[in-house]
Parts: structure tokens; C-alpha cells; sequence
């Protein structure tokens, strides 16, 4: 039977990459001569990774987190994996901190999205979830593709991407 795994993995390498360049700009940029600025990238476990951005202020974070956007963007690493919710820290005198979460594998929550956007399009599609991915199952490699695109198209928000196509 015809299957795929539906995935929320960034590409680690480019990631890395994109961070270590972000660096190396705001090290020779003129606004930032003299100042705290920098990032961070920590892996705390093996699915969950986080940047982190130092500044000396409210503005100097915000231009610290667009050399990583348009880094990231250049690197072709889609930014919708980067969870910006989370306010900036104060840390000793005026220097601020704002710790930024990679999102990686596919969350409870938005997994029973998937299986029940899959049931309400009507497709011959079974989605069943196995960790922090979501296996869709179909007789036909049309409906698979019909699927997919209907992933794309309701889940907006995540970048999902499919692995392990099977025929």
C-alpha cells in the first residue's frame, strides 16, 4: 500500500551555516562596532535546538534577529521554523537576550490537525501518527499526491515536508 511520512525537520547543516553567517556580519557591521551583539545556536536535546540573540537593546535585537531572517533566507532555510513568540530578558544592565526555538518534529496538537483535515477532504487517505511524524496511507499514488497538496495548503503555518514515499 502507498504510503509517505509527513515531517517537520529544518536542514540542520543550513541552519548552522545560516547562524554562523549571521555572526560574522554582525561582527563587521559599523552599527554594531563596540556592542554585545551575537547569536547562539545550542542543540538541548537531539529533536530540540534553540538560537539564541544578544543585543545592548530594543532596537539592536531587532536588527539582530533581520541579518538572521535574511540569513536564513539566502540559505533557503524556511523561517516559519523559528518560534518567535518568546519576549526578550533582561540581563545585567541594558544588555537583552531573546531565546528563539527551532520548531523540529510534528507536536500532538497540530498531528490531530493533519488527521482531521485529511478525513474532512474525503480523500481515500489514512493518516496515522508515529511519533513526531504522520504516515499517510492511500491506495492510490493520485490520492497521496492530492493529499499532499492538501497538507501544504491547510497547514500553512508549519513547513511540512514528506519523506519516505513508498509505492
Amino acid at each position: 500500500m502507498p504510503s509517505f511520512d509527513t515531517v517537520l525537520e529544518p536542514n540542520l547543516v543550513e541552519l548552522r551555516n545560516a547562524v554562523e553567517q549571521a555572526n560574522k556580519e554582525i561582527g563587521t557591521r559599523f552599527d554594531f562596532k563596540g556592542s554585545s551583539a551575537k547569536l547562539e545556536l545550542a542543540d538541548k536535546s537531539a529533536k530540540e535546538r534553540e538560537i539564541t540573540l544578544y543585543a545592548d537593546s530594543d532596537f539592536q535585537l531587532g536588527q539582530v534577529r533581520d541579518v538572521l531572517l535574511g540569513r536564513l533566507a539566502k540559505r533557503g532555510v524556511d523561517v516559519r521554523f523559528l518560534d518567535l513568540s518568546a519576549k526578550p530578558v533582561k540581563l545585567g544592565g541594558d544588555k537583552l537576550k531573546q531565546p528563539v526555538a527551532v520548531k523540529s518534529g510534528i507536536d500532538a496538537e497540530n498531528a490531530k490537525k493533519i488527521q482531521a483535515a485529511l478525513k474532512a477532504s474525503k480523500l481515500k487517505v489514512q493518516g496515522a501518527i508515529q511519533g513526531d511524524a504522520v504516515r499517510v496511507s492511500g491506495a492510490k499514488r493520485d490520492d497521496l499526491q492530492a493529499a499532499m497538496a492538501l497538507l501544504r495548503k491547510e497547514m500553512a503555518e508549519l513547513p511540512l515536508s514528506f519523506d519516505n514515499f513508498r509505492d
